[in-house]
């Protein structure tokens, strides 16, 4: 897994540029990768339970909506992190992006473009200084991800009994929803298919 999710091999496998013109709504995320002693790590954001948000409590990669003001689909993913996390990514390394997705709450029809676009931070972990968005922010290690010993049916209440596949983390956390099929995307591009309904 080291050799290829590394800063010289991700931008091989991933889309370069920016998201072009859209007629609806957009948003954008940014996945921060870096490498800790125990290899390398991503950096999910769990959102504060608010009534009335729709993705209330879920994990995700920090971003939002486009702005009028943002220049590109990696400026709104770093304005957002920066407003969400206090994290700048604006010196990091832009790596490349995944396919956009289409986005919006489970059971409604809104919808929306959502660009993720992959960060390479070099050196020490940054300070994290959560905004009322975030509940926590949590670095993941990338082996973790592709655990399937980690692969769960998720019940999420808000959308009656149904279950969702999902990626355990620390504590009783779980990805799933719009970013896992990301993780999905990223990893089938460096050759490691997760082995998870998606």
């Amino acid at each position: 897994m080291e050799d290829t999710f590394s800063s010289n091999r991700l931008p091989d496998v991933l889309l370069q540029g920016v998201a072009g013109p859209y007629g609806g709504p957009s948003a954008a995320v940014a996945a921060a990768i870096r490498n800790d002693k125990r290899g390398a790590e991503m950096l999910f954001i769990e959102r504060s339970a608010t009534e009335g948000d729709p993705w209330s409590g879920q994990m995700a990669f920090p971003g939002g909506r486009t702005s009028p003001t943002d220049a590109s689909s990696a400026a709104t993913a770093i304005r957002e992190t920066k407003e969400e996390l206090g994290v700048d990514l604006s010196d990091a390394l832009l790596l490349g992006r995944l396919s956009d997705l289409e986005g919006g709450p489970r059971g409604t029809r809104q919808r929306l473009r959502v660009t993720p676009h992959l960060f390479w931070i070099s050196g020490e972990r940054p300070v994290i200084t959560p905004n009322h968005e975030v509940a926590a922010a949590v670095w993941v290690p990338v082996e973790q991800l592709a655990d399937e010993e980690r692969y769960v049916e998720y019940p999420y209440p808000a959308l009656g009994s149904n279950l969702w596949p999902g990626i355990a983390i620390e504590g009783d956390r779980v990805i799933w929803g719009l970013t896992l099929r990301m993780l999905v995307d990223l990893f089938s591009r460096i050759g490691r298919p997760l082995l998870i309904r998606s």
